[in-house]
C-alpha cells in the first residue's frame, strides 16, 4: 500500500498540460528513489495524484514541479475532519476594513496598514486598533452597504465548505475581521461557526473601538486547539488555511497548513500552497475527485 501522495494542479493561466508536469514529477520521484507508484488523474488535465512508497523531501520536488500547485503529505488522515479558514482575503476576495475605510476616505491609509500587518511587520493588535480607530463616526449603515457592494466570495469557497461538509468535516471560520461580516459569510459559505470581532457603535455610529479581547492569531490557535479537543480527533485531521502572518500560528500547528495566495511569511510556514488555483484547490489537496464536489 502507497503511504505518500504527491497532489498536482493545473495553473488556469498557464498553456503548458498538467500531465508534461506529471511526467517531470513522475521522473525526479523515481530518481529520488520512490516506489510502486501510482498516477491518480482526479480530474483530466486539472488534478493528479501519484501516489508511492518511499521518503522524499520538497525541496528536491520544486523545480520539478513548481509551474502547478502541489502538495505532498502522507495518504494515512489526508481527508480532513476539521478544516479553519481565515475570511479577508482567503474566503471572500477583499479586506472587509480596507472597504470601510474606503466610505472614510481613508482607504489608502488604512489599506498600507493592513498590508503591513498582513505581512508581519506590525503589531497585530496596535495595526488593528489603530485602523479601527480611524473609522470612528462612520455610520453603522455603511457596513451594510460594504457587504453588499464589495464582498464577493472567493472562487470555490462554497464548494470547498460545502463538499468537506458532506463528508462528515466540521468548519470554522476565524477571522480578525469584524463579526457583522464573518456572520453573513458563514451563511452565504456554509461554515459551521465563525469567530472573530465586535465593533462598537453608539447612537448609531462606529466608537472607533471594537470589544476586547481582540481575535488575533493566538485567538485562531485558541480555536484550532479547542475543535479538535471536543471533536475527539487529531491535529493530523485539521487543516488551516489562510493568507497572512496573523494566521500563520493555526497553519503551523494543523495537520496541514495551507497558504491561499499569501504574504510571503505566511507561505514560509506553510506545508503545502495554493498559488495559481481557486480553494478547490485544497479539495484536490485532500484527494477529493471532481465528481464528488458538492455546488
Amino acid at each position: 500500500m502507497t503511504t505518500t501522495v504527491l497532489t498536482l494542479v493545473a495553473d488556469p493561466k498557464n498553456d503548458r498540460p498538467l500531465s508534461n508536469i506529471v511526467d517531470r514529477a513522475q521522473a525526479r520521484l523515481a530518481e529520488l528513489g520512490a516506489t510502486d507508484m501510482i498516477t491518480d488523474w482526479l480530474k483530466e488535465d486539472v488534478a493528479c495524484d501519484l501516489l508511492f512508497n518511499g521518503s522524499v523531501d520538497i525541496d528536491d520536488l520544486r523545480q520539478s514541479v513548481d509551474d502547478a500547485d502541489y502538495c505532498l503529505q502522507p495518504v494515512q488522515y489526508r481527508r480532513k475532519k476539521l478544516l479553519l479558514a481565515d475570511m479577508d482575503s482567503t474566503i471572500i476576495t477583499v479586506e472587509c476594513i480596507d472597504e470601510l475605510a474606503d466610505f472614510a476616505g481613508l482607504k489608502k491609509e488604512v489599506s498600507a496598514i493592513t498590508e503591513q500587518a498582513m505581512r508581519g511587520e506590525l503589531d497585530f493588535n496596535e495595526a488593528f486598533k489603530s485602523r479601527v480607530a480611524m473609522l470612528k463616526g462612520l455610520k453603522e449603515s455603511v457596513l451594510q452597504q460594504t457587504f453588499d457592494e464589495r464582498v464577493t466570495l472567493m472562487p470555490g469557497a462554497r464548494t470547498l465548505i460545502q463538499t468537506i461538509k458532506a463528508h462528515g468535516a466540521y468548519t470554522a471560520l476565524v477571522s480578525g475581521g469584524f463579526t457583522f461580516f464573518t456572520s453573513r459569510v458563514r451563511e452565504q459559505v456554509g461554515f459551521d461557526m465563525d469567530d472573530s470581532n465586535e465593533l462598537l457603535f453608539e447612537n448609531g455610529a462606529l466608537t472607533g473601538q471594537a470589544a476586547e479581547p481582540i481575535l488575533n492569531a493566538q485567538a485562531k490557535l485558541n480555536n484550532l486547539n479547542r475543535l479538535i479537543k471536543e471533536k475527539k480527533i487529531k491535529y493530523e485531521e485539521s487543516v488551516a488555511i489562510g493568507d497572512g502572518a496573523n494566521d500563520i500560528p493555526m497553519i503551523e500547528a494543523a495537520g496541514l497548513g495551507v497558504s491561499y495566495h499569501a504574504k510571503p511569511k505566511a507561505a514560509e510556514a506553510a506545508d503545502a500552497m495554493i498559488r495559481y488555483g481557486d480553494l478547490t484547490t485544497l479539495l484536490y489537496y485532500q484527494g477529493y475527485r471532481f465528481e464528488e464536489f458538492v455546488e
